[in-house]
């Protein structure tokens, strides 16, 4: 079960991050945009059930709840903190599926795509995850076609205005530096 150690704002102002002491997986990213979504998960289940919820992500030892912008935050973060309290804690098994799953998404790829989306999810890794998990975030690759690289953030970047249009700016200028004809769609 893990432990709520610190409670952080994010820039978008309908969304909290809960640092925990525990982790809830081991490298495994959960995002959830609505509670269809989350019918396998047990922790965003309990959390979409709560009135307000709109988006839930987490990953190692943090959380990022999202609301509609109608709930008045103190009361929410004691609702939210049962659930997220009542979690378990991650197993030595996510570790196992999260390398599985990051194989997964290259199969579909030509070798020269395969090194070319390597490439630029280093860049990626290095540049920009960083700051966007600091913030309550993430970044996923859906997918490279020709020179068409495809995003969808996660948690508090998910519906936060910079995101799309100041955040994602920033990434296309970025991976253009690897391949200056890249045009970056957010999904």
């Amino acid at each position: 079960m893990p432990k709520i150690d610190e409670i952080e704002d994010t820039p978008n102002p309908n969304a909290k991050k809960f640092i925990l002491k525990e982790p809830l997986t081991w490298g495994i990213t959960r995002s959830f945009d609505n509670s269809g979504e989350a019918q396998s998960d047990p922790l965003a289940e309990a959390l979409f059930e709560i009135e307000y919820v709109t988006n839930v992500f987490y990953v190692d030892r943090w959380i990022t709840v999202t609301q509609d912008g109608r709930a008045d935050w103190p009361e929410l973060l004691r609702t939210l903190a049962v659930p997220i309290r009542a979690a378990p804690a991650a197993d030595a098994h996510s570790a196992q599926l999260a390398s599985a799953a990051a194989g997964d998404a290259l199969l579909d790829l030509s070798p020269e795509d395969r090194q070319r989306l390597e490439l630029i999810s280093e860049l990626l890794d290095r540049e920009i995850r960083p700051y966007l998990q600091g913030d309550g975030g993430d970044l996923h690759v859906l997918g490279l076609e020709g020179n068409r690289l495809t995003v969808h953030y996660q948690g508090a970047c998910g519906s936060c205005p910079s995101s799309m249009s100041g955040t994602l700016v920033a990434i296309e200028n970025l991976v253009r530096s690897i391949e200056p004809d890249l045009e970056v769609l957010a999904i």
